[in-house]
C-alpha cells in the first residue's frame, strides 16, 4: 500500500484522482455516474491548497476501493461531503443512487454533526482527549453500519496526507483527534494498514521532535536495516526450502517497524531507538495452517526463540479473527520478530472488518463478525480511556481455560471476575468465587496464562459495585455497571414509595394504588430519593388526588400533620414532617461522607445505610418499615482531626496557624491550654479542606511540629 500511497500523494488533477480510482475497481455506470455526479455538486469549490475539492471525494474513493473494494462503499465515499457542502440533500442521493448508498452518506453526514457537538474546536486552547473520546463512544454507539466507519477511516487517512495546507494549530488538534478517535477505531475493526498509517501520519504533526528523531535514525540507516532485513529474509527462505518446504508454498516478506510503535516501545520501556533490539520484522506467508505449525518447528529448532515472546493466535484467535503464530528469533546477530499466518490471515488482518467486503466469494463471508456486538467499550474518563487504549493498542493477553476447555483470551491482569463475565454476562453477574487449578479463591484474584477457571455462581445477582476498577474488561465493566445502576434504580423506586407512604401516613398499597392512577412511570419514581424537586412535584400530585384535591397537601390527613420541611439533623439535611431527635448509623455498611445513602425511620431516629447495604435491601423489602428522604449536609469537604504538641514559647501558635493557613485549611474548632507537662501544650484543631489531601497535610505539618493525633472526620460513623 505504501506505492499506492506515494501515487495519491502525487494527484494534484481531477483525471489523475479518476484514473487512479480505476487502478483499484472497475469503474461501473454507477461509480462514473456518481463521480459526475461529485463533479457537478462540488463545481466551484476549492480545497486550503487551491486544488478543485471533487479531487478529494475521488482519491477517498480510491482508498476505500483499496481497503474494501466495494461498489456501494466506493459510491458513498465519492458523494460523502455531497449533504454537507453543496445545496443537494439526502432525498437526491436517494432518487439517483438507491436507499444503500443514501443511507451510508446520511451515516458520513451524521458523523460531522456528532463532531460538531462533542469535539472541541481547533480554535480552543482546551485539551481535546475528554471531548474526542466522547466522539469516539458517540460514533461507536450511534453508526449502525459498520461501511460508514470504513469510509470515514478511509477518509481521514487522505485528510491526514494533506495536512499540510493546513495552519499548524489546526494541524495539531486534527491530527490529535486522529491518534485518539480514528486510529482505535480502526484498530477495533482490525484493520492494520489505516490504523498504522494514521498512527504515523498523526505522530509526526503531535511529536514533530520525537517523530524526527526516528526518522533521522531510520533513514540514517536505512541501507544497513535494508541489507540486514534482506539478509534476514533469505536465510529463512533458504532454510525452510533446504528442509523440505517448496518454494512455491510460501513466500516471505519484511518491514522495519513503523515510527509511531517504534516510539510506544520506547516510552514504554524508557530507553532510545537504539536500545530496540527488535526494529525488524518479516512475516512468512504459508499455504495452510499446518504449514505455518512445520515452518515454525523449523525456526524453533535452528534458530533460538525468545519463549516469553511467542503467541499461537491460530489455534487461540482473537475476537476479532485475527490468526497469527507470534515469536521471536536470535537470527544471528539480528533479534527478529516473526509472523506466521496463512494467505487468508493475511488479508484478514491487514483488512479486518473490510476483508469482508474485499475477498467475500459466491456470498461466504471471509470475516466472522460476531465479535461486533462487544466493538463499542465504554470509558467514562481520560484516565480509563488510555487503560482500555492502552490494553487495547499493545496487550499482552494471557490465555485460560474452562474446565471443558474452552479458551478464553483476556488482558494481562485480567481476575476471575473478568473470566466470568467472558464465558457469559449472567454468568459474571451471578459469580461468587471461584476454582483456579481446583484452588478456591477470590473473584479478584489475578489470572495466569494457562490457568483453569471454574465460576460458582448463586441463584440471585451478586452485587460487585465497589470491584469496577478492579476489573480489566469493558465486558465486565460494563456488566458490574449495568447490574448496580438495576439495582439502584430498583432501590430509588421502593424506597419512593415508602418515602411517600411515611409522608402521607398511608400504607404502601394505597400509595402504590395512587401512582397507578396517576401513571407516574418508575422513571419518574426513581428521582424521588435523589432529587427534592422530583420528590416535591410527585407528592403535590398525591396530596391533591381525588377527595385530597382541595385542600392544601399538608392538611389532608388529620390534625396535627405538619408540613414537611427540610432539617438539619448531624452529617443530614432530611426533608420530612415527622420528628428525629437523632440519626444513628447501622453496624452493617459503614457509609462514608458522600456515598449514596437510604435513611429509615423509627422511634424518632433515623437509621442511615448505604444504599447498596444487603441489610438496607432486606428493609426495604419488607413491608411497612418508613423511611424519609435524607441527603448529606455538605460532601464537598474533607475534614480532620489534629492534635499538636506546641512548645511552651513566644510564638509557637502562630506558626501552627500560619502553616494552616499555607495548606489552604479553613479552621472548624481549635482547642488550646490542654497541659501534658511545663514544657508542652497540646492544641486539638478540626479543620476541613476543599480537597482529600489528607497524606500531604500530614507530612507538611509532621516536618516542622509534633503530631499526635491526625484522623478523619470524613467518616460519619466515627464518633
Amino acid at each position: 500500500m505504501t506505492n499506492f500511497i506515494e501515487l495519491i500523494n502525487k494527484v494534484k488533477v481531477i483525471d489523475d484522482a479518476i484514473k487512479l480510482l480505476a487502478t483499484q475497481i472497475e469503474i461501473t455506470p454507477q461509480i462514473q455516474k456518481a463521480i459526475d455526479f461529485a463533479q457537478m455538486a462540488h463545481d466551484g469549490q476549492f480545497r486550503k491548497s487551491g486544488e478543485p475539492y471533487v479531487i478529494h471525494p475521488i482519491l477517498v474513493a480510491a482508498i476505500t476501493a483499496a481497503v474494501a473494494n466495494d461498489e456501494t462503499m466506493v459510491i458513498a465515499a465519492l458523494l460523502h461531503d455531497v449533504v454537507e457542502d453543496t445545496p443537494y440533500t439526502l432525498e437526491d442521493i436517494k432518487t439517483l443512487f438507491g436507499e444503500e448508498v443514501a443511507l451510508l452518506v446520511e451515516g458520513l453526514t451524521k458523523i460531522v454533526e456528532i463532531r460538531e457537538d462533542e469535539l472541541i474546536p481547533s480554535s480552543s486552547n482546551e485539551k481535546l482527549v475528554k471531548s474526542a473520546l466522547s466522539f469516539r463512544k458517540m460514533l461507536l454507539v450511534s453508526i449502525k453500519d459498520m461501511r460508514v466507519l470504513v469510509v470515514k477511516l478511509c477518509d481521514r487517512l487522505h485528510n491526514m496526507l494533506t495536512l499540510d495546507a493546513l495552519p499548524p494549530k489546526k494541524q495539531k488538534r486534527i491530527a490529535e483527534e486522529t491518534l485518539v478517535v480514528y486510529a482505535p477505531i480502526a484498530h477495533r475493526l482490525g484493520i492494520a494498514k489505516l490504523k498504522n498509517y494514521l498512527e504515523d501520519l498523526a505522530f509526526k504533526y503531535i511529536y514533530p521532535k520525537e517523530f524526527q528523531k526516528i526518522d533521522e535514525y531510520i533513514t540514517s540507516h536505512k541501507q544497513d536495516l535494508n541489507l540486514r532485513l534482506n539478509s534476514v529474509i533469505e536465510k529463512v527462505k533458504e532454510l525452510l526450502i533446504k528442509k523440505g518446504i517448496p518454494r512455491g508454498d510460501f513466500r516471505v516478506i519484511g518491514r522495519v517497524k513503523h515510527y509511531y510503535s517504534i516510539y510506544l516501545k520506547m516510552q514504554r520501556k524508557g530507553i532510545s531507538i537504539e536500545e530496540i533490539l527488535d526494529l525488524l520484522a518479516i512475516r512468512v506467508i504459508a499455504k495452510e495452517p499446518l504449514d505455518c505449525y512445520k515452518i515454525l518447528g523449523i525456526l524453533h529448532l535452528n534458530y533460538n526463540p525468545i519463549i516469553s515472546r511467542f503467541k499461537d493466535y491460530i489455534a487461540l484467535p482473537k475476537d476479532n479473527g485475527y490468526q497469527t503464530i507470534h515469536t521471536t528469533l536470535f537470527i544471528d546477530d539480528d533479534i527478529v520478530e516473526v509472523q506466521i499466518r496463512t494467505e487468508l490471515m493475511q488479508k484478514i488482518a491487514e483488512y479486518g472488518i473490510a476483508a469482508h467486503w474485499k475477498y467475500k466469494e459466491g456470498g461466504a463471508d471471509v470475516v466472522n463478525l460476531d465479535w461486533l456486538n462487544n466493538l463499542p467499550y465504554q470509558a467514562d474518563s481520560i484516565e480509563k480511556f488510555y487503560e482500555a487504549a492502552k490494553a487495547d493498542l499493545f496487550s499482552d493477553d494471557i490465555v485460560v481455560y474452562s474446565p471443558k476447555g474452552d479458551h478464553f483470551t483476556l488482558p494481562r491482569g485480567a481476575v476471575a471476575l473478568d473470566f466470568a463475565y467472558a464465558v457469559h454476562s449472567e454468568i459474571g453477574d451471578l459469580a461468587t468465587a471461584a476454582y483456579v487449578n481446583k484452588e478456591r479463591i477470590s473473584l479478584l484474584r489475578e489470572l495466569h496464562n494457562g490457568d483453569i477457571v471454574k465460576i460458582i455462581t448463586q441463584e440471585t445477582p451478586r452485587l460487585h459495585c465497589s470491584w469496577i476498577n478492579n476489573v480489566k474488561t469493558s465486558k465486565a465493566k460494563e456488566g458490574i455497571k449495568a447490574l448496580c445502576n438495576k439495582r439502584i434504580k430498583e432501590i430509588n423506586i421502593k424506597s419512593a414509595i415508602k418515602i411517600f407512604a411515611t409522608l402521607f401516613e398511608l400504607s404502601e398499597d394505597e400509595i402504590n394504588e395512587i401512582i397507578k392512577e396517576l401513571q407516574i412511570s418508575n422513571e419518574q419514581l426513581a428521582k424521588v430519593p435523589v432529587n427534592i424537586n422530583s420528590l416535591k412535584e410527585n407528592m403535590k400530585k398525591i396530596a391533591q388526588y381525588k377527595g385530597l384535591r382541595e385542600v392544601r397537601f399538608w392538611e389532608i390527613l388529620k390534625k396535627g400533620y405538619k408540613k414537611p420541611t427540610f432539617k438539619k439533623v448531624g452529617y443530614f439535611r432530611v426533608f420530612t414532617n415527622k420528628i428525629i431527635n437523632e440519626v444513628d448509623f447501622d453496624y452493617c455498611c459503614h457509609p462514608r461522607l458522600g456515598d449514596e445513602i437510604v435513611m429509615f425511620y423509627e422511634n424518632n431516629k433515623g437509621l442511615v445505610h448505604h444504599k447498596l447495604c444487603s441489610h438496607a435491601y432486606e428493609l426495604l423489602n419488607e413491608k411497612n418499615n418508613q423511611m424519609i428522604f435524607a441527603r448529606w449536609k455538605n460532601n464537598k469537604s474533607a475534614k480532620y482531626r489534629l492534635i499538636v504538641a506546641l512548645q511552651n514559647k513566644k510564638g509557637a501558635l502562630l506558626e501552627l496557624l500560619k502553616e494552616i493557613e499555607s495548606l489552604d485549611l479553613n479552621i472548624i474548632n481549635i482547642e488550646l491550654g490542654i497541659k501534658d507537662s511545663e514544657s508542652a501544650d497540646y492544641c486539638r484543631l478540626e479543620v476541613e479542606s476543599t480537597s482529600d489531601n489528607k497524606n500531604v497535610i500530614k507530612d507538611i505539618i509532621s516536618r516542622k511540629f509534633k503530631l499526635i493525633e491526625f484522623i478523619s472526620l470524613n467518616d460519619a460513623y466515627k464518633k
